[in-house]
């Protein structure tokens, strides 16, 4: 153990008891009751940093810098450059360079465009081409996921490496990553740092993003839980393939056990309403047999034997019944056109639609129409129909953040992953705040959708070290509500006088100031050099994102509905300008915290104000105004052409 790294250590453990001593203090004796309205918000957002700070320490604890692998590098690859709607010259430059990797290998230019000119294009530079069709919207489906998906299919690598349409390789990158792959056959990701050629010193749009390209990944790589980040990355073709067999047949039978309790209404209700002895007696038979199913596939039964054994029992049934029931068979024959469960070839998926199966359920079909539906719901959902079957999806699709939802799972079956800290790849950042914005939005959206849709808290086959890695980073998506408090307390102290704790008292700066030196220190001794304040400002800065992407997350998980892939603008700046409809949060507050300096020093002037309160509340607000500011430089901000990257595509990263 390094001296660094005990230090990393110690103020970590110190920073995490200061803070548990701090905040149960504020809950236990110094929340100012009579002002609840502001002071539990306060307490509240403290609480929420506490558990930042716990989390944040938990990662530190780890941290590790890999040595290089020893094994030399093997295996056959593939180069996947995923590309939508960038511009044409921009994937031929990272297609050329691609090409160009020093290890042998086959590179894919992946068109969800269907350009007609980027497929001569590559032809041309003597690299693969591949698309696919759009879905009835007239996009292709589960946007990049659903892209390297569907070129898993047509390839043949042992190895993949995926880059962004804009993201320039090193010759050499694939002979500093393959070797982890053979150190460890367990290993299915190895992620490289992204970095970025047009952001300069200033970074006012916060891009470069040192401290998670560092040591937070590398914290995470210390619990086996650094994540795949999109691109840059190499990718074993085995775990992925047994992801997606895995969760093919997971949502099978998930899909065949909601058929089976479907059928199992129906027939429980032809029973009931049965006035023929023998009839019911055969129809309670086949309830036996269809609850028995449901049981085998909790008990982890092969789909297709449950159906088999189900069919079997509705095929009997159906012999003796359907002399008994010819008149009504005639009558509810339509009623069987739109069962709602079916093979959807443009969704690729089974499509199993909830109200149809509740309304089926619901219906006055005849007995042996009933049983001809419960055989039409087991047929399709059947393992063997050919080209008819639900296609395997490896990469995760539940989630616009496919590469990380991806990771979560590979390492729920129990593969490795590696964060290799070397910039290996050069990209290019969003040119302007619009479409910075956008890209922020998306990545929290998506984070917060695993999150609601695939808790790692609670899910199977992660370790408790990779429990906790994942929630931090959905964590931190949560702190726009936290925000908001942060800027209203002292806002509502300088300009009406209320305070939210008891007292600026010798307690509270004994208890406080302690936890927020020391909390600071480590911060410093983790980013050890590293510029990570624009990191730190845009956490406040973009609250109105953060709490957007919350509710948005929450009500389309709730209502079933897709989030919308938006694509990051690689070709300068959005010509629309600043987006001043999406920061008039942000500028308000700005407004409001300068109101409120002015409010609180003329009280103290005229002494109607405490002199400590004010103080304090007047180094809050400036620190507020600091932090915000970068809004305003991110707004005038103007970032140099795109032609930067035809330069770095020539040379050799270092």
């Amino acid at each position: 153990m390094t001296v660094r790294f005990a230090v990393i250590r110690i103020l970590a453990v110190l920073s995490v008891l200061l803070g548990v001593n701090y905040v149960a203090w504020r809950w236990l004796e110094s929340v100012n009751w009579s002002a609840w309205w502001i002071a539990v918000p306060l307490v509240l957002a403290e609480t929420y940093s506490l558990i930042d700070t716990i989390l944040f320490s938990s990662t530190m604890w780890k941290a590790r810098t890999r040595p290089t692998p020893t094994s030399p590098p093997e295996g056959t690859v593939d180069v996947f450059i995923a590309t939508y709607d960038e511009p044409i010259e921009l994937v031929m430059t990272t297609a050329r360079a691609a090409a160009r990797i020093a290890y042998p290998h086959t590179t894919w230019v992946l068109d969800d465009g269907s350009r007609p000119e980027l497929e001569a294009a590559a032809r041309e530079a003597g690299v693969g081409y591949l698309t696919r069709s759009a879905d009835w919207t007239g996009k292709p489906r589960h946007a990049k996921a659903g892209n390297l998906n569907n070129a898993l299919f047509e390839t043949d690598g042992e190895f993949l490496l995926i880059l962004d349409a804009d993201q320039i390789p090193d010759p050499l990158i694939l002979h500093r990553t393959l070797g982890y792959f053979a150190d460890d056959e367990k290993v299915a990701v190895v992620q490289t740092p992204q970095w970025f050629v047009n952001v300069d010193e200033a970074d006012p749009l916060g891009s470069q993003a040192p401290l998670f390209y560092g040591p937070i990944q590398q914290g995470k790589d210390g619990w086996n839980a650094a994540f795949f980040c999109g691109s840059n990355a190499v990718l074993r073709r085995e775990a992925l393939m047994q992801l997606g067999i895995i969760g093919y047949v997971r949502e099978v039978t998930d899909s065949a056990g909601r058929a089976l309790r479907t059928a199992e209404i129906m027939i429980e209700k032809e029973v009931r309403e049965s006035a023929s002895a023998e009839l019911s007696r055969e129809l309670s038979v086949l309830q036996i047999a269809i609850r028995r199913g449901i049981r085998d596939l909790a008990a982890g039964v092969p789909v297709a034997d449950v159906a088999d054994e189900v069919g079997a029992a509705v095929d009997h049934a159906s012999r003796i019944l359907v002399a008994q029931d010819l008149a009504g068979i005639r009558a509810d024959l339509e009623a069987l056109g739109a069962l709602p469960i079916a093979q959807d070839a443009e969704l690729d998926a089974v499509i199993v639609d909830e109200a149809g199966l509740a309304a089926l359920a619901e219906s006055d079909l005849s007995p042996i129409t009933a049983l001809d539906a419960v055989r039409g719901l087991l047929d399709a959902l059947r393992l063997d129909r050919g080209e008819e079957a639900q296609p395997i999806l490896p990469l995760a699709t539940i989630s616009v953040t496919e590469d990380m939802a991806t990771a979560m799972q590979l390492h729920a079956l129990g593969w490795r992953s590696v964060y290799h800290h070397e910039i290996l790849a050069k990209g290019l950042a969003p040119e302007d705040l619009r479409t910075m914005l956008t890209q922020r939005l998306r990545w929290a959206q998506g984070t917060l959708q695993v999150m609601l849709r695939d808790n790692p808290l609670v899910k199977r086959g992660l370790s408790f070290g990779q429990r906790l890695m994942y929630f931090a980073t959905m964590w931190s998506y949560l702190s726009g509500f936290a925000a908001i408090a942060y800027l209203a307390a002292p806002v509502i102290y300088l300009v009406f006088g209320v305070l939210p704790v008891t007292a600026w008292s010798v307690d509270f700066f004994a208890r406080f100031l302690p936890y927020f030196l020391v909390n600071q220190l480590l911060f410093l001794v983790v980013a050890k050099g590293v510029r990570t304040w624009r990191g730190q400002q845009y956490s406040l800065a973009l609250f109105p994102v953060w709490i957007r992407a919350c509710v948005t997350a929450f009500a389309n998980v709730v209502f079933h509905r897709p989030l919308a892939f938006a694509v990051t603008r690689k070709d300068g700046r959005d010509p629309r300008g600043v987006p001043w409809r999406e920061i008039w949060p942000q500028l308000t507050a700005i407004a409001v915290l300068s109101v409120a300096l002015v409010i609180g020093v003329t009280r103290v002037i005229l002494g109607t104000a405490d002199g400590v309160g004010t103080l304090v509340n007047t180094i809050w607000v400036v620190y507020d105004l600091v932090v915000l500011s970068v809004i305003i430089q991110a707004a005038r901000y103007r970032g140099p052409a795109a032609v930067l990257l035809e330069k770095e595509s020539h040379g050799t990263v270092h």
